[in-house]
């Protein structure tokens, strides 16, 4: 197996894990977790694109291992969720 496969089947796979934590509304702490593991399938993908020559994937990645950071600050590192108005 290749560093590319193992990267593709690594994204892909954290990918679907990471999207089972979330959807299954766990709590904070491991919806931030899977956060966490977003952001590791993002590097898989954008090492992947960079192999594979396919710009679109990367930027998309890059995209979004920001987004998936920010919900990382916003359930492991913020202490106190945001206030909800009645």
């Amino acid at each position: 197996m290749t560093l590319a496969e193992i990267l593709e089947w690594y994204a892909t796979i954290s990918g679907v894990i990471a999207a089972l934590m979330l959807a299954g509304d766990f709590g904070r702490r491991v919806t931030g977790y899977g956060f966490i593991l977003f952001c590791t399938m993002n590097i898989a993908w954008i090492a992947f694109a960079q192999m594979d020559d396919t710009g679109g994937l990367m930027w998309q990645n890059i995209v979004l291992f920001f987004v998936n950071a920010l919900g990382i600050y916003r359930y492991l590192i913020r202490k106190k969720p945001p206030v909800q108005a009645a």
